[in-house]
């Protein structure tokens, strides 16, 4: 049997996050990163092409009330 969680401990306020990173050839001498973001808990998925707006939609769903996410 599980322990009850307190309400204090980090890990019930926390969040799991998938990141895929992969190269997209634009043309035969450039390619850029493209990254899925998957948030696991409520399976939104997002596809993203800079490091900035990863950390913002990890950082969004972490500042949400536990209800929106």
């Amino acid at each position: 049997m599980d322990p009850i969680p307190h309400p204090d401990d980090p890990w019930t306020q926390s969040h799991l996050f998938t990141i895929r990173l992969w190269y997209e050839q634009l043309d035969p001498e450039q390619r850029e990163v493209r990254m899925q973001v998957r948030h696991v808990l409520s399976g939104e998925t997002r596809f993203l092409r800079d490091w900035t707006a990863v950390t913002a939609y990890m950082m969004s769903k972490l500042e949400a009330p536990r209800s929106e996410v």
